[in-house]
């Protein structure tokens, strides 16, 4: 039997298991969506801005271990969802986006609502395909989520011209993908896995260092049961919250900008450095210059080889999946008879010790106004631990980091590459929908929840009983924070003097409110709200508006060079 391309579509994504696709109609995309209102196995959640529909499929994908499916319509469509495409490419996240495009042979003509999505997309995607013959359109397809989810994740975008949803083909789904120009490398290479072993025995001063590639391959219990055989301290970047238990004493908390002085310092200080599924990027190692002062070797295992020495030399590279690494690695030592020198990981030991009685965390609890990090701590109790964060950008994202204590992976999701505003809320639509029974907190801030906060309609339509966290201190807080640190205290247009009535507005969209000014009403708060299981509720909590994200880095400095609160 023959079928047209837009049910051949809708059958492919049924053989690839989706479960959600999140889109918003248009004129190239209308024989699909009337493809998907004849079946029931493909649901479809209609969001209010196609920037939305990238960021709830990108955290769905973040919290469900599968990949994340939009579905756009061509030109303003496709071009909307570029901020949440860049989005998942940066933090490699595997997503399929579906655009459609014009008819074939109206494509460079200038037509309505036409614009090149592939040469649009392409520096922001792994890989992006025009299906210009239906016959293509399964292949193309399987391939799409084949790439998005092998190697190292990101997104795919499949661009279809409305003439090709319309054309007849007999439907075939490939049962495999063999493609002659991408083969991701799984194991390792053993003689460089020996090596790192050899290393890591020998260390005096050994670190850890793990990204959000140990959360993304599902490594964290290969790298538990490393990081207890060594007995070796470990940190995560941003990305890599919850790869290791955060309540667990080889834990020194996150490294970086607003990493811990204890992690910044055994990360610049160690002899033997263990990177695993982390870039060193920018906002972890600061100045690379710094970085290289102090000699070190550095031991780094990622799935993608154009990663490794990018910004940092290193030498032992391994190139494989992390878990297949971390298991080989872990087989070679905890089967040889040699283990770490006690004496002298004792007395690194008690080094990081004298760095981690500094405190660097600590605020004013006594203080009559509300601290954003209290609020954060006290979401902490009350959740146990147990919630899925996901997070805006900016101050509100670095408390979230520094006092949400994650233990298990996937359970934060935030735009840690691209840093995108508007990203909590679509992507908290996602990962309440991966997870229906589980307690879902968007932590935001008054400025980022306004990006996309047209999407509290779609968590109306859709019962959505999220938790909105938003600590709202009349600035756009990271912003005003280097004013005043770098820029005279000239705060330029990081004051919102205009904001909502955010009680108002959520009750407007038909959902419930609360305002939060009194410390000694948080805990009370928070414990209420998160009883009501079946609706969505905005927490307001009015915050103090000079607070600071401490520990800080300063753009340009070294990893060791913070700026720490009793030092202003």
């Amino acid at each position: 039997m023959k079928l047209i391309g837009a049910e051949i579509l809708i059958r492919c994504l049924q053989e690839e298991g989706v479960e959600y696709v999140f889109g918003y109609p248009g004129g190239a995309v209308l024989y699909i969506y009337d493809e998907l209102f004849k079946q029931d196995k493909v649901k479809h959640v209609l969001v209010r801005h196609e920037q939305g529909a990238a960021h709830a499929a990108d955290g769905y994908s973040r919290a469900s271990q599968k990949v994340g499916v939009c579905l756009v319509t061509s030109g303003p469509g496709v071009t909307n969802a570029i901020t949440g495409i860049a989005t998942a490419y940066m933090d490699s996240i595997p997503m399929v986006i579906i655009s459609g495009q014009v008819p074939t042979h109206a494509i460079g003509q200038d037509s309505f609502q036409e614009c090149d999505a592939i040469g649009i997309t392409r520096p922001c995607v792994k890989h992006n395909f025009l299906v210009k013959d239906v016959r293509d359109l399964a292949g193309t397809i399987k391939k799409a989520f084949y790439i998005a989810k092998t190697g190292r994740p990101g997104p795919v975008l499949v661009d279809i011209p409305k003439d090709v949803t319309t054309a007849l083909c007999e439907f075939e789904y490939p049962a495999s993908v063999a493609m002659r120009s991408y083969s991701p490398v799984v194991k390792g290479h053993p003689g460089q896995i020996k090596k790192a072993a050899q290393l890591l025995l020998a260390a005096k001063r050994p670190m850890i260092y793990t990204g959000g590639g140990v959360v993304l391959s599902d490594a964290a219990p290969q790298l538990s049961e490393l990081v207890r055989l060594l007995g070796f301290p470990v940190t995560n970047t941003l990305m890599g919250l919850g790869g290791f238990p955060g309540t667990d004493p080889l834990f020194l908390g996150m490294l970086g900008m607003h990493g811990t002085y204890e992690a910044n310092m055994a990360t610049q200080n160690c002899d033997v450095l263990l990177a695993i599924g982390a870039r060193f990027d920018d906002r972890v190692i600061g100045n690379p210059e710094h970085f290289a002062e102090v000699q070190r070797k550095i031991i780094h295992i990622d799935i993608d080889p154009s990663s490794i020495s990018k910004r940092v030399k290193v030498d032992v590279p391994i190139v494989g999946n992390v878990p297949d690494v971390l298991e080989d690695l872990y087989r070679l030592i905890e089967g040889g008879r040699d283990r770490p020198d006690p004496a002298p990981l004792k007395a690194w030991w008690a080094q990081i010790e004298l760095w981690r009685a500094k405190d660097c965390l600590r605020f004013d609890r006594a203080s009559e106004i509300i601290k954003p990090q209290l609020v954060i701590e006290k979401l902490y109790e009350v959740t146990g631990g147990d919630a899925i964060i996901t997070s805006d950008v900016g101050q509100h994202q670095m408390f979230a980091a520094q006092f949400y204590k994650f233990d298990r992976p996937r359970r934060w999701i935030n735009s840690g590459g691209l840093g995108t505003m508007g990203f909590g809320l679509p992507a908290a639509i996602g990962a309440q929908l991966a997870n229906p029974g589980a307690t879902v907190v968007c932590v935001t801030g008054e400025s980022s929840i306004q990006m996309c906060l047209q999407e509290l309609s779609t968590c109306k339509q859709y019962r959505l009983p999220i938790k909105i966290v938003n600590l709202n201190n009349r600035y756009m807080g990271m912003v005003r924070q280097w004013q005043e640190f770098f820029h005279g205290n000239r705060y330029s247009e990081s004051y919102m003097d205009a904001l909502p009535d955010f009680v108002k507005l959520a009750e407007g969209y038909g959902h419930a409110g609360v305002k939060v000014d009194k410390p000694a009403d948080i805990e009370t708060t928070l414990r209420t709200v998160l009883a009501r299981k079946d609706e969505l509720v905005f927490m307001d909590f009015i915050t103090d508006q000079k607070e600071n994200v401490f520990p800080m880095v300063p753009g340009g400095k070294g990893i060791s060079e913070m700026i720490l609160a009793e030092e202003l």
